[in-house]
């Protein structure tokens, strides 16, 4: 099991609304390079594309070993879904104007790179706010 890397700007910025787990296509240096936990979420999220389904815009570090090898950072990776789960996410992304954004990516048991996805709605500013106060109660009354 490789590190799990968390995307915690996403839960403050969006509302969750649901979660997907995904495989996701990726080269050699780069799995060297998730699994010592060199990548960047900021801007991150998935599109679909001629009916398939992308993360774009994560950035996952060239790998300091690798040469010629190491691919572009910021590449468009597909992402693996079953078809059923695919059509469902594309008619609320299109319908509700839903995003999906990255909240994790880790390694499963077989040693597989899988990515947490989740359905959001972007929060607006007051709610932020709210919700950062909440925290904050929470986490005074948990140090009485």
């Amino acid at each position: 099991m490789g590190p799990v890397l968390e995307n915690r700007r996403a839960r403050h910025d969006y509302e969750i609304l649901e979660t997907y787990e995904a495989g996701i296509v990726l080269r050699g240096t780069e799995v060297k390079s998730l699994r010592e936990g060199k990548a960047d979420f900021t801007g991150s999220f998935a599109k679909f594309e001629d009916g398939e389904l992308y993360l774009e815009n994560l950035y996952i570090a060239p790998y300091e070993k690798g040469s010629y090898t190491n691919v572009d950072p910021r590449r468009k990776r597909k992402l693996l879904l079953h078809r059923h789960e695919l059509n469902r996410l594309r008619g609320k992304v299109e319908q509700k104007g839903l995003t999906l954004v990255p909240l994790r990516i880790y390694f499963n048991e077989r040693g597989y790179a899988k990515v947490l996805l989740g359905l959001a709605r972007g929060k607006k500013a007051y709610q932020k706010k709210e919700d950062d106060k909440k925290r904050a109660v929470r986490r005074a009354l948990e140090e009485l």
